[in-house]
């Protein structure tokens, strides 16, 4: 600790010795950096703050999604700052008066569009900022000019009205009829020769697409008649095993109103038939319990003998039931011919000319384009010219200023004070910087113990340095010039910003 201590001392002693030094550094760097901060222009900013609402109300099938609204704030931005605008805004200003021709009036608009900035705040709010530092304008020309700038930007938007520029909406309408007219023709025509191209080669088979897919739909179409052919043939089978075991006609009824064994067992043989056609199998409880009554019947009905008979109505019934499946069957097979022949005609006539189905792709492929481009520019012209009754029958922009634009009193840039007083601050610490370097430099020693550990030997003693009168009284009248040196630096860094805050009162 003592040795610190030590070397503080020995320090502040290089130092104070070296005084006239650090107060000429502290003054030059005082002076130069005081001097480039006066050389700084004052930029002035004003700001303000906007509500920008567009359509909300309306669903997005009338063609405002979120994504178009995001589109819409994006140009609100392009909109304040475009070249008419700003162009506008410095003929109101006071830059018009720095306009002396075209030349210099595209270099004030290019200067103003540096110096104005649009920040989306929020969804819908959004801060507005201009600045100003023209050279050839005062400090409160400049203040007001910002104020003018914004101001002006904010009368442009109201009056423009960025929302609905009925004009452009009739010019893009016109444009999408001539489209829509050009390529309803071009479509009409590739239809006209799809369905020629159909009429030579692709109208014997069902179905739409290419050949390949006819194909596949006739193939489908027939393996369903053959399970029809099937299923017909299986159930004329059972229809006409079912109608050989059946008679054609039923016994006659006696005169006494009772029926004899033999129309009694008809007339069970007829139930039993029609259990069967019911799809009832062999070991139905009512199946086996006719079964059992018919052949206790047959031993009475043959003593009975034959007698005079009615037609079964059973097997009229199955009878045409037969009728109807052969129908059916044959239907299904004269169909499946005619697709077989038709196959084989298209496979034929596909194999003779190899570019029917390159023609038919390219058909295909052009009539899809153009049916894409037609649906496309048809829903385009719908949703312009609902956009623009919308925008026609209703405020498509809402806008109101939440804050007006500021009147600065003070300049954005520099801080002035905060320099100033940063520049004093670092000038005092390089005048004392460069006396304790210069401290170091030195071919002497401060203390005895310096000298004693440079050399090596014992040092015996010191000699004092004597102060006369004389020289005491020169000592205090330097003193007298360092504290009115240094008080002299102080009263320039006080000076200077009383001049600055003066300033800036006279802006305000």
């Amino acid at each position: 600790m003592d040795g610190l201590y030590e070397q503080l001392r020995i320090a502040l002693h290089q130092v104070w010795r070296r005084r006239w030094l650090a107060l000429g550094v502290a003054w030059g760097v005082c002076l130069a950096g005081w001097l480039a901060v006066a050389l700084i222009p004052n930029k002035y900013e004003s700001k303000a703050r906007v509500y920008v609402q567009l359509q909300s109300i309306l669903p997005n099938q009338v063609g405002i999604s979120s994504q178009e609204q995001a589109g819409d704030l994006m140009r609100v931005r392009q909109t304040l700052t475009s070249t008419a605008n700003l162009e506008k805004v410095v003929r109101q200003t006071d830059l018009n008066g720095l306009v002396a021709s075209d030349r210099d009036l595209a270099a004030q608009v290019t200067k103003l569009r540096e110096s104005i900035t649009v920040t989306q705040q929020q969804d819908n709010l959004f801060e507005i900022s201009a600045t100003a530092s023209q050279s050839g304008l005062s400090n409160a020309q400049n203040a007001k000019l910002a104020a003018a700038v914004v101001q002006s930007l904010l009368d442009l938007f109201q009056e423009g009205n960025v929302g609905g520029d009925r004009e452009e909406a009739t010019q893009s309408l016109n444009f999408l009829d001539g489209e829509l007219k050009r390529r309803e023709t071009d479509l009409q025509a590739a239809e006209q020769r799809r369905v020629e191209f159909e009429q030579r080669y692709m109208g014997l088979l069902p179905g739409e697409g290419s050949i390949e897919q006819r194909l596949a739909a006739a193939r489908a179409e027939m393996a369903g008649l053959d399970q029809q052919i099937i299923q017909a043939q299986s159930s004329l089978a059972g229809l006409r095993g079912q109608l050989g075991s059946m008679p054609a006609t039923l016994p006659g009824v006696a005169a006494g109103g009772t029926g004899t064994v033999t129309s009694q067992l008809a007339s069970l043989q007829g139930q039993l038939a029609t259990a069967r056609a019911n799809g009832w199998t062999d070991s139905h409880p009512d199946v086996i319990a006719m079964k059992n009554q018919i052949d206790r019947l047959r031993p009475l009905a043959a003593r009975e003998g034959p007698s005079a008979g009615i037609a079964n109505p059973s097997y009229v019934s199955l009878k045409t039931l037969v009728a109807e499946k052969e129908g059916q069957a044959q239907a299904a097979s004269s169909r499946k011919a005619q697709l077989e022949a038709d196959m084989a005609q298209l496979v034929s006539k596909q194999a003779s000319e190899p570019g029917v189905a390159a023609e038919l792709a390219k058909l295909n492929r052009d009539y899809d384009v153009l049916k894409r481009q037609y649906d496309k520019l048809l829903e385009d012209r719908e949703q312009v010219r609902l956009r623009s009754d919308i925008d026609s029958k209703t405020q498509p922009v809402k806008f109101k200023v939440i804050d007006p634009p500021s009147q600065p009193s003070a300049p954005e840039t520099p801080n002035r004070p905060l320099l100033l007083t940063a520049i004093l601050a670092l000038a005092l610490g390089a005048g004392i910087a460069v006396a304790f370097v210069m401290g170091q430099l030195q071919r002497t020693f401060p203390t005895q113990a310096k000298l004693a550990e440079a050399t090596g030997l014992p040092v015996l003693g010191s000699i004092a340095e004597v102060w006369t009168p004389a020289r005491r009284a020169a000592a205090r009248q330097r003193l007298v010039l360092l504290a009115g040196g240094a008080g002299a630096l102080g009263a320039a860094w006080a000076i200077l910003m009383a001049v600055e805050f003066w300033q800036r009162s006279t802006v305000a």
